[in-house]
């Protein structure tokens, strides 16, 4: 059983984000980063699986800077036995396709049984990437995975899927296959000191796509923070009938609603 599993380095959710003076993206500078949310689940469904089977490999492939390699060393301290690091240094530049591409030729010959991915990025939250990849390789996949039946894994395996409005479906599905994971799946491990000096010695293998790969990426105009365009009103100047009065009056006239 061998499982890829893709994480993205994102800034951290906490962070105070700035815009960088070109407008083109926010500054990083001084921004501390942090594994994607989904992504960490997506790792941790991919660890237990493996544990339920018994054996097998759990590869973590992510595309970006040299900085990823700290997104990479944390999921190989947590359990992943290897790593492969597409490097592009401007990977918000990247359409998703093009993310896909890149890492569908790095991880093709690998012939894994499932790739797991994150359900969506917490910067771009394009929600792209996993299915255009499942489509290069030419595997199924299912979207919005919120449950994995281990005890199903063979030939096939059984996954239950977020639908709309409180529904979910159970489906079977052929290996190999790509699955997209919801956040809170499942609850997330630490990195042990033992899995941190053991992810030392795990190999991490950089591959760097031809600059061909990337041509005609798509452009970015501008990153603006949303504008804020609704005006408080005090009405009745204390006085909650007179407000009531001219409420009214203001929904009548201006607003139409009665």
């Amino acid at each position: 059983m061998k499982i890829i599993v893709l994480m993205k380095q994102v800034a951290n959710k906490d962070a105070v984000l700035r815009i960088g003076p070109d407008e083109k993206w926010i500054n990083e500078a001084d921004v501390a980063q942090q594994t994607n949310e989904s992504d960490g689940y997506a790792l941790e469904e991919a660890l237990r699986l493996k544990e339920a089977k018994g054996d097998g490999e759990v590869i973590v492939c992510s595309l970006g800077p040299q900085s990823a390699k700290t997104v990479i060393k944390d999921a190989l301290a947590r359990g992943a036995d290897r790593a492969i690091h597409v490097v592009a240094e401007n990977a918000h530049n990247l359409s998703p396709f093009q993310i896909a591409k890149a890492i569908a030729d790095a991880i093709r010959e690998e012939n894994a049984d499932l790739v797991f991915t994150g359900l969506q990025s917490d910067d771009a939250s394009y929600g792209q990437t996993g299915v255009v990849l499942a489509e290069l390789l030419g595997i199924p996949h299912a979207t919005i995975v919120i449950e994995v039946d281990r005890s199903s894994l063979g030939e096939t395996l059984r996954v239950k899927r977020e639908l709309e409005s409180g529904w979910y479906q159970w489906f079977n599905y052929q290996l190999p296959a790509l699955l997209t994971i919801q956040s809170g799946i499942s609850q997330i491990r630490y990195a042990s000191l033992k899995g941190i000096m053991a992810a030392k010695k795990k190999e991490i293998w950089d591959v760097t796509p031809p600059i061909e790969a990337f041509a005609g990426a798509q452009t970015i105009e501008k990153v603006y923070m949303p504008l804020k365009t609704k005006q408080t009103q005090m009405l009745g100047n204390g006085d909650a009938k007179a407000g009531a009065v001219e409420l009214v009056e203001k929904l009548r006239s201006e607003v139409r609603v009665i």
